[in-house]
């Protein structure tokens, strides 16, 4: 039990580091009103109040290279705006017909819009820091099929 307690501790300490690299990062992100709303929203379901708690192990275990992707995304957003646009447009659908999933679950959770939420977490890794890999091939065809899957 101590084991685990202190690998779940070591993992906390490492997303609270990546968190504070992000939170450095934002005040980049003020010319770019669409990326910021994105970003923001992001770390939102990332690290709601009770993400510790909340989030599996398993997919706890990837949220300091979600936050790494977004401190990346940031970075490279400055040098080339049209990019992080054009990666945008991408996500734009398949986030919001995520929210619609969400909204539509009335609280009951399902356990295949959960592994589409963090699907989409992977293509983000994809578009916007594909230097840090993603341990599943993901694509937006892929979230595409899946997602008419869900709503079948």
């Amino acid at each position: 039990m101590l084991l685990i307690a202190q690998e779940l501790a070591r993992l906390v300490g490492n997303i609270l580091n990546e968190y504070q690299a992000v939170q450095k990062s934002l005040p980049y992100l003020r010319a770019n009103a669409q990326a910021s709303q994105d970003v923001r929203a992001q770390l939102e379901w990332l690290l709601h109040g009770k993400f510790i708690r909340d989030t599996p192990y398993d997919r706890l275990q990837h949220v300091p290279r979600y936050l790494k992707a977004i401190s990346l995304r940031i970075e490279k957003l400055r040098s080339n705006p049209a990019r992080d646009a054009q990666c945008m447009a991408q996500m734009q659908p398949l986030s919001q017909a995520w929210q619609k999933l969400r909204q539509a679950q009335q609280g009951k959770p399902d356990p295949r819009v959960d592994e589409f939420a963090w699907q989409l977490q992977e293509l983000r890794v994809s578009l916007f820091a594909q230097e840090l890999k993603t341990p599943v091939i993901v694509s937006v065809k892929r979230l595409e099929k899946m997602l008419g899957a869900l709503r079948g």
